[in-house]
Protein backbone atom coordinates (compact mmCIF):
# COMPACT_ATOMS: atom_id res chain seq x y z
CA UNK A 1 0.00 0.00 0.00
CA UNK A 2 1.26 3.44 -0.62
CA UNK A 3 2.00 5.74 1.58
CA UNK A 4 0.31 9.44 1.45
CA UNK A 5 3.99 10.78 0.91
CA UNK A 6 4.52 8.41 -1.65
CA UNK A 7 1.30 9.10 -3.56
CA UNK A 8 1.03 12.85 -3.05
CA UNK A 9 5.20 12.89 -4.14
CA UNK A 10 3.95 10.49 -7.75
CA UNK A 11 1.02 13.00 -8.04
CA UNK A 12 3.72 15.91 -7.83
CA UNK A 13 5.81 14.36 -10.90
CA UNK A 14 3.17 13.74 -13.21
CA UNK A 15 1.08 17.08 -12.93
CA UNK A 16 3.01 18.97 -15.55
CA UNK A 17 3.37 16.00 -18.00
CA UNK A 18 -0.21 14.93 -17.61
CA UNK A 19 -1.37 18.40 -18.32
CA UNK A 20 0.71 18.98 -21.16
CA UNK A 21 -0.43 15.73 -22.49
CA UNK A 22 -4.18 16.29 -22.10
CA UNK A 23 -3.63 19.88 -23.32
CA UNK A 24 -2.44 18.72 -26.45
CA UNK A 25 -5.47 16.21 -26.87
CA UNK A 26 -8.23 18.66 -25.97
CA UNK A 27 -6.70 22.11 -26.73
CA UNK A 28 -8.40 24.29 -23.85
CA UNK A 29 -6.37 24.86 -20.80
CA UNK A 30 -9.07 24.56 -18.53
CA UNK A 31 -10.58 21.55 -19.52
CA UNK A 32 -7.03 20.10 -19.36
CA UNK A 33 -6.24 20.99 -15.85
CA UNK A 34 -9.72 19.57 -14.82
CA UNK A 35 -9.32 16.15 -16.58
CA UNK A 36 -6.17 15.86 -14.64
CA UNK A 37 -7.37 16.93 -11.17
CA UNK A 38 -10.52 14.40 -11.75
CA UNK A 39 -7.97 11.40 -12.86
CA UNK A 40 -5.44 12.50 -9.40
CA UNK A 41 -8.54 12.90 -7.51
CA UNK A 42 -9.83 9.11 -8.85
CA UNK A 43 -6.29 8.03 -8.06
CA UNK A 44 -6.79 9.16 -4.69
CA UNK A 45 -9.97 7.71 -4.17
CA UNK A 46 -10.27 4.48 -6.02
CA UNK A 47 -6.59 3.18 -5.54
CA UNK A 48 -4.98 4.71 -2.58
CA UNK A 49 -4.30 1.36 -1.39
CA UNK A 50 -2.35 -0.17 -4.32
CA UNK A 51 1.53 -0.46 -4.12
CA UNK A 52 3.38 2.50 -5.11
CA UNK A 53 5.28 1.19 -8.39
CA UNK A 54 1.06 0.38 -9.94
CA UNK A 55 0.58 3.64 -9.57
CA UNK A 56 2.23 5.19 -13.01
CA UNK A 57 0.44 2.74 -15.19
CA UNK A 58 -2.73 3.09 -13.02
CA UNK A 59 -2.32 6.97 -13.53
CA UNK A 60 -2.51 7.54 -16.82
CA UNK A 61 -5.05 5.01 -17.61
CA UNK A 62 -7.60 7.11 -15.50
CA UNK A 63 -6.43 10.09 -17.48
CA UNK A 64 -6.92 8.59 -20.74
CA UNK A 65 -10.63 7.43 -19.93
CA UNK A 66 -11.11 10.61 -18.32
CA UNK A 67 -10.42 12.09 -21.51
CA UNK A 68 -12.10 10.24 -23.42
CA UNK A 69 -15.31 10.60 -21.25
CA UNK A 70 -14.69 14.62 -21.97
CA UNK A 71 -14.61 14.04 -25.05
CA UNK A 72 -17.82 12.28 -24.63
CA UNK A 73 -19.45 15.15 -22.61
CA UNK A 74 -18.46 17.76 -25.50
CA UNK A 75 -20.19 15.68 -28.17
CA UNK A 76 -23.03 15.69 -26.41
CA UNK A 77 -23.13 19.30 -25.37
CA UNK A 78 -22.56 20.10 -29.03
CA UNK A 79 -25.36 18.03 -30.06
CA UNK A 80 -28.19 20.20 -27.48
CA UNK A 81 -26.22 23.37 -27.73
CA UNK A 82 -23.66 26.40 -29.56
CA UNK A 83 -20.96 27.55 -28.04
CA UNK A 84 -19.14 30.71 -28.93
CA UNK A 85 -15.86 29.12 -28.30
CA UNK A 86 -16.67 26.80 -31.61
CA UNK A 87 -16.09 29.80 -33.70
CA UNK A 88 -13.22 31.04 -32.33
CA UNK A 89 -10.08 31.86 -34.36
CA UNK A 90 -7.54 29.13 -33.93
CA UNK A 91 -4.81 31.78 -33.41
CA UNK A 92 -6.41 32.73 -30.34
CA UNK A 93 -5.70 33.13 -26.86
CA UNK A 94 -6.27 29.44 -26.09
CA UNK A 95 -3.05 28.43 -27.92
CA UNK A 96 -1.04 25.61 -25.83
CA UNK A 97 2.70 26.92 -24.41
CA UNK A 98 5.38 25.87 -26.28
CA UNK A 99 7.13 22.66 -25.40
CA UNK A 100 10.07 24.57 -24.21
CA UNK A 101 8.53 25.89 -20.93
CA UNK A 102 8.39 21.82 -20.46
CA UNK A 103 11.57 21.39 -21.80
CA UNK A 104 13.23 24.83 -19.95
CA UNK A 105 14.76 22.32 -16.53
CA UNK A 106 16.00 20.12 -18.75
CA UNK A 107 18.57 22.11 -20.79
CA UNK A 108 21.08 24.47 -19.49
CA UNK A 109 19.91 27.48 -21.24
CA UNK A 110 22.59 30.01 -19.10
CA UNK A 111 25.27 28.70 -21.65
CA UNK A 112 23.08 28.62 -24.48
CA UNK A 113 23.15 32.40 -27.15
CA UNK A 114 19.92 34.19 -27.19
CA UNK A 115 19.71 33.04 -31.02
CA UNK A 116 20.30 29.40 -30.30
CA UNK A 117 17.64 29.75 -27.95
CA UNK A 118 15.08 31.71 -29.94
CA UNK A 119 15.79 28.98 -33.01
CA UNK A 120 15.26 25.97 -30.34
CA UNK A 121 11.88 26.98 -29.04
CA UNK A 122 10.85 27.81 -33.02
CA UNK A 123 11.79 24.28 -33.46
CA UNK A 124 9.82 23.33 -30.53
CA UNK A 125 7.06 25.03 -31.40
CA UNK A 126 6.67 23.72 -34.77
CA UNK A 127 7.14 20.17 -33.43
CA UNK A 128 4.21 20.83 -31.19
CA UNK A 129 2.42 21.88 -33.85
CA UNK A 130 2.48 18.71 -35.91
CA UNK A 131 1.89 16.66 -32.50
CA UNK A 132 -1.85 18.03 -32.39
CA UNK A 133 -2.38 17.21 -36.38
CA UNK A 134 -1.65 13.87 -35.45
CA UNK A 135 -5.04 11.24 -35.27
CA UNK A 136 -5.75 10.97 -31.83
CA UNK A 137 -4.78 7.32 -31.07
CA UNK A 138 -1.22 8.14 -32.83
CA UNK A 139 -0.87 11.43 -30.61
CA UNK A 140 -1.44 8.71 -27.91
CA UNK A 141 0.83 6.30 -28.53
CA UNK A 142 3.61 8.29 -28.98
CA UNK A 143 3.04 10.72 -26.21
CA UNK A 144 2.69 7.79 -23.77
CA UNK A 145 6.10 5.30 -25.53
CA UNK A 146 8.59 8.47 -26.22
CA UNK A 147 7.35 11.33 -24.25
CA UNK A 148 6.19 9.48 -21.16
CA UNK A 149 8.65 6.48 -21.76
CA UNK A 150 6.11 3.57 -21.00
CA UNK A 151 7.12 0.55 -22.49
CA UNK A 152 5.44 -1.70 -25.47
CA UNK A 153 3.07 -3.48 -22.65
CA UNK A 154 2.42 -0.23 -20.69
CA UNK A 155 0.86 1.68 -23.61
CA UNK A 156 -1.02 -1.51 -24.35
CA UNK A 157 -2.55 -1.57 -21.16
CA UNK A 158 -3.31 2.45 -20.81
CA UNK A 159 -4.21 2.60 -24.58
CA UNK A 160 -6.66 -0.58 -24.12
CA UNK A 161 -5.53 -2.14 -27.16
CA UNK A 162 -2.76 -4.60 -28.21
CA UNK A 163 1.15 -4.53 -28.52
CA UNK A 164 1.01 -4.65 -32.55
CA UNK A 165 -1.94 -2.01 -32.11
CA UNK A 166 0.40 0.47 -30.40
CA UNK A 167 3.23 -0.80 -32.57
CA UNK A 168 1.46 0.65 -35.98
CA UNK A 169 0.33 3.71 -34.44
CA UNK A 170 3.74 4.82 -32.96
CA UNK A 171 5.11 3.85 -36.50
CA UNK A 172 2.43 5.91 -38.26
CA UNK A 173 3.28 8.90 -35.84
CA UNK A 174 6.82 9.12 -36.22
CA UNK A 175 6.44 8.34 -40.22
CA UNK A 176 4.04 11.35 -40.02
CA UNK A 177 6.36 13.39 -37.67
CA UNK A 178 9.42 12.92 -39.74
CA UNK A 179 8.01 13.71 -43.02
CA UNK A 180 6.25 16.91 -41.97
CA UNK A 181 9.59 18.02 -39.91
CA UNK A 182 11.13 17.45 -42.95
CA UNK A 183 8.71 19.55 -45.12
CA UNK A 184 9.84 22.38 -42.70
CA UNK A 185 13.45 22.24 -42.75
CA UNK A 186 13.76 20.30 -39.34
CA UNK A 187 16.23 17.58 -38.95
CA UNK A 188 17.07 15.73 -35.29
Amino acid sequence: MATPAEISDFLKSVENRAFKRSLYHVRNEESALDIVQDSMMKLVEHYSHKPAGELPLLFQKILSNSTIDWFRRQKTHKAHFSNLDDFEDEQGENDPEALSHLLAADAPQAQESSENQAHRNQTLRQIEQELELLPPRQREAFLLRYWEEMDLAETAAVMGCSQGSVKTHCFRAVAALSKALKIRGITL
